[in-house]
């Protein structure tokens, strides 16, 4: 069964879980640390994904950064997942509980790059109007590109608008050598 599957799987049944137990918020919130600490550090995805390294002592590191600070419904689930031998996926499962929470509470997330840094009021009426066109909550992640020369992307889903200077001139050449 391919990665994608399992860590969907995984993060359903945590989905179900947190939800069951009345600590939805609480867990996003623990999973959401969790990312950030896995992705800073390459040494712990290395003891993660190493098949070496007994169960027991991958639970202990874990329990070690997170137990004093993590609900026992994350704690349990990081043992399972370990016991089960699929250490190896925990971050994958980690970002994919992140965005079944997403779409179970109506939130999109939302990229836009752009030639120079949004001003707030350019963002909330971009947020707004995504808002607006999707139907559901945004979270926009907001960078610089200086390479689109002028303008913006936005991408939402699978959608994606390129209102950037950079563009522009793509579909004018792509018009010329046609």
């Amino acid at each position: 069964m391919s990665e994608f599957k399992v860590s969907s799987r995984y993060a359903k049944a945590l989905l179900d879980l947190s939800i069951e137990q009345g600590a939805l918020d609480q867990v996003r919130a623990e999973i959401g640390q969790l990312i950030a600490v896995v992705k800073d550090h390459v040494e712990l995805q290395a003891v993660l994904k190493n098949p070496i390294i007994k169960h027991d002592k991958k639970i202990n590191i874990l329990t070690a950064l997170f137990g004093a600070k993590f609900s026992s419904v994350v704690i349990g689930f990081f043992k399972i997942m370990i016991n089960k031998g699929r250490g190896d996926i925990l971050y994958a499962t980690a970002q994919e509980f992140v965005r079944e929470y997403n779409e179970y509470k109506g939130i999109v997330t939302a990229k836009v790059s752009s030639a120079a840094p949004l001003s707030a009021e350019n963002v909330a009426q971009l947020k707004q109007l995504i808002a607006s066109s999707t139907g559901k909550e945004v979270i926009l992640e907001n960078s610089v590109d200086a390479d689109l020369i002028g303008g913006f992307v936005v991408t939402v889903g699978d959608r994606q608008v390129d209102a950037s200077l950079a563009g522009r001139l793509n579909k004018l050449d792509r018009a010329f050598h046609a």
